[in-house]
C-alpha cells in the first residue's frame, strides 16, 4: 500500500524537530502541579482569587523564548488555557478571566508571540478542551463548544501566522461529540498551514484522530516508528515529555532528568521520525527557575555539534548492534551514524571501563558511503564498505569530552 504524501506545512513542521512546551497558569502560584485544583478537591470560588494575585512580574518573553532557543528548540508551545480555564491572552469579552483582567494586565501571548517572532522562533498555542471554570463544560456542553471555538477563534485571528494549535482534554469525555469539524474548520479558514494536534494522552499514545489532525502524540514516552501505509494522509509525530514529574512547576517536585537523558530521549525521537516536545514549568508569576534554564543550555551544548543531525535526519532502515542507528539527510547527501556508549582515549587508570571504542558494523546501509567524520571534531574514521554493509573503526573521546551519543557524519554519492 503506497504511504500518502505529505503536505508541505507537516514537513517543514518535522524540520524543526525539537521544540519547547511551557506550563504557566494560575496553578503555578501554588507550585503544586498543574493538576493542582483537582488534585487537592478545590472550590472554583476559592481557586479563581488567584487570579488576584497574578501579576506576571517576573515574565520575560525574550528571556523565555531565549532559553528554547539556548537548546536548538525552533518552536515553542504555550498554555494559552490549561484546564482551570484562565487565559494568558486577551479572550476579547468572551469572559475576564483572563491575564488582561488580573493584575498582570497585560496580553501575556501577544508577547510571546512577537518574541517568538523577533528571535526566529515558531509559535505554537497550547489550548485545553476541558474547562474546571466554565460551568457550561458540565451544564451545557454543546454551549461550551461554541465557547471554545470562539476562543481558539481569537487565537487564530489576533496573532499572525502561527505555527499550530495543540490540544488535550477530550480524553475526559471519550464518548461525547466534541464537534471537532467545527473547531479545526475555523482553524483552516484562518490559519489553513496551522498543525492541528490534539492529545490522545498517556493511555491512547500514537492514537490517530479526527482527518484534520496532522500529528499524533506520545504523551511521557518515547515513540514508535509511524506506518503511515494506507493512511487517508501523512502524519507526523510527537513525543512531548516534562524534565521532571509535572508539567506545572512544583516546588517539591526535585526529580529532574539528567542532560544525559533527554539528550537519549531526543535521538529515539528522531530515530522514529518524531519531534521532541520538552516541557518546562515557570514560577508563579513567570519566570524561569536557573536549574531549567542550564539544562537546556547543556541540551544547547550537544545540538551545537549535532543539532544538523537532529533536524535534518530521516528514519533509515539499517540495522546495527545495541542503540546505535543511522538517518539519513532530508536532501539525500548525508548518512548520520548515532553512536551510544562511547569511550574516552587514554589512561586506564582515570577512564572507565567496558564502553566502546573501534569498529562497528552497521547492515542494509544501501547508499555508497565515500567519507565518514566525527560531527563534533572533524575527524575523519576509517571505514570499509562491501554491498550493503558498512564498518566503521570509531575512534574514541579524547579525554575531557563526554558527549552521551555522539554522531558520525557520512558523505554518500
Amino acid at each position: 500500500m503506497a504511504v500518502p504524501k505529505a503536505k508541505q506545512y507537516i514537513l517543514d513542521y518535522e524540520q524543526l524537530g525539537f521544540g519547547m512546551f511551557v506550563h504557566w497558569g494560575l496553578y503555578s502560584q501554588l507550585c503544586g502541579g498543574e493538576w493542582i485544583y483537582h488534585m487537592k478537591h478545590m472550590k472554583m470560588c476559592d481557586y479563581s482569587k488567584l487570579k488576584d494575585s497574578f501579576t506576571a512580574e517576573d515574565f520575560d518573553a525574550d528571556k523565555l523564548v531565549l532559553t528554547a532557543k539556548s537548546a536548538g528548540c525552533r518552536y515553542i508551545t504555550l498554555t494559552t488555557r490549561h484546564h482551570e480555564g484562565f487565559s494568558l491572552y486577551d479572550t476579547c469579552g468572551l469572559n475576564d478571566f483572563d491575564a488582561p483582567h488580573s493584575p498582570a494586565g497585560r496580553d501575556l501571548v501577544r508577547e510571546f508571540v512577537e518574541a517568538c517572532r523577533r528571535h526566529d522562533v515558531v509559535p505554537f498555542f497550547y489550548h485545553t478542551t476541558v474547562d474546571w471554570y466554565n460551568k457550561d463544560f458540565n451544564e451545557n456542553f454543546d454551549r461550551y463548544l461554541e465557547y471554545l471555538r470562539k476562543s481558539v477563534e481569537v487565537l487564530c485571528k489576533n496573532y499572525g501566522r502561527i505555527g499550530g494549535l495543540w490540544f488535550d482534554g477530550n480524553w475526559s469525555k471519550p464518548g461525547a461529540d466534541w464537534k471537532e469539524k467545527e473547531l479545526y474548520a475555523t482553524i483552516r479558514k484562518y490559519q489553513p498551514e496551522a498543525m492541528i494536534i490534539n492529545n490522545t494522552g498517556i493511555l491512547n499514545r500514537g492514537a490517530v484522530g479526527d482527518d484534520e489532525i496532522d500529528a499524533v502524540t506520545f504523551e511521557q514516552d518515547n515513540p514508535v516508528p509511524m506506518n503511515r501505509e494506507g493512511m487517508s494522509k501523512y502524519l507526523a509525530a510527537e513525543m512531548c515529555q516534562t524534565v521532571n514529574n509535572h508539567w506545572g512547576i512544583g516546588n517539591y517536585d526535585i526529580d529532574y532528568k539528567s542532560p544525559g537523558e533527554l539528550i537519549k530521549n531526543l535521538c529515539d525521537c528522531r530515530r522514529a521520525g518524531a519531534n521532541y516536545l520538552l516541557n518546562i514549568g515557570p514560577e508563579g508569576q513567570g519566570g524561569v527557575n536557573l536549574y531549567q534554564q542550564q539544562l537546556f543550555a547543556l541540551i544547547g551544548r550537544w545540538m551545537e555539534c549535532f543539532g544538523d543531525a537532529i533536524y535534518n535526519g530521516r528514519p533509515y532502515p539499517s540495522v546495527c548492534v545495541g542503540k546505535n542507528f543511522v538517518l539519513k539527510s532530508a536532501a539525500g547527501k548525508f548518512l548520520y551514524l548515532f553512536i551510544y556508549n562511547l569511550g574516552i582515549c587514554g589512561d586506564s587508570n582515570v577512564t572507565p571501563d567496558g564502553e566502546f571504542v573501534g569498529n562497528l558494523a552497521f547492515g542494509n546501509i544501501t547508499d555508497i558511503v565515500k567519507s565518514v567524520e566525527w560531527m563534533d571534531s572533524g575527524e575523519s574514521l576509517d571505514f570499509v564498505q562491501k554491498n550493503d554493509m558498512l564498518c566503521v573503526n570509531f575512534t574514541g573521546y579524547e579525554y575531557g569530552k563526554s558527549l552521551i551519543v555522539r554522531v558520525a557524519r557520512a558523505e554518500i554519492e
